[in-house]
């Protein structure tokens, strides 16, 4: 078994623990793990996959750069690795404002060629997931990152609430406005 076969089945955690002794292969087999979630979520902030594509490589060299800071108490690697992909999505959003709006929304990208079987399946999800993200942009950003954080990075509200530092409350009451609008979107 190769140090890659090896790696890949490790914990997170325990991938975590070999990037901090400096382990570029670990580091390696973390970005395969988390990149597609975090790439979604990037996308769902930042609509544009240029910038999403920006901020998730941005997040994922911070992350490289910060290693030794990680510290397993405090949050696990996913919630961790997610938390700064995002921030480097809302700056990203943040130096780009004025130009999200005008922007053409462009198709997924598929991560994996699907087999023949799965083709239908990976056409309407990646449809779907195209039409959230266009009834996305027209939210408040606060609503917009609860949902795209549940949806695009398959969180809970618990995790939400501990990734934003917010109370579960305020989490369920942004993720329950946000869904009105974006229900008043889809029956208009």
């Amino acid at each position: 078994m190769s140090d890659r076969e090896w790696l890949s089945r490790i914990s997170d955690r325990e991938l975590m623990q070999r990037i901090q002794l400096d382990d570029a292969e670990a580091f390696a087999v973390l970005y395969d793990r988390l990149a597609p979630r975090a790439l979604r979520l990037a996308r769902a902030i930042c609509v544009d996959p240029d910038r999403a594509c920006d901020a998730t490589q941005d997040g994922f060299v911070s992350i490289w750069r910060g290693r030794a800071q990680y510290q397993a108490h405090t949050a696990d690697v996913p919630a961790w690795v997610l938390s700064i992909v995002r921030h480097r999505a809302l700056d990203s959003l943040r130096r780009n404002a004025r130009h999200d709006r005008h922007r053409d929304q462009l198709d997924d990208a598929i991560d994996v060629v699907p087999s023949p079987d799965d083709v239908e399946r990976t056409v309407v999800a990646d449809a779907d997931a195209q039409h959230l993200r266009t009834l996305l942009v027209d939210l408040p950003v606060a609503q917009r990152e609860v949902i795209a954080l549940a949806y695009f990075g398959q969180l809970s509200h618990t995790e939400i609430s501990t990734l934003l530092t917010l109370p579960l409350g305020t989490v369920k009451g942004r993720m329950r406005l946000g869904m009105r609008r974006l229900r008043e979107h889809l029956t208009a």
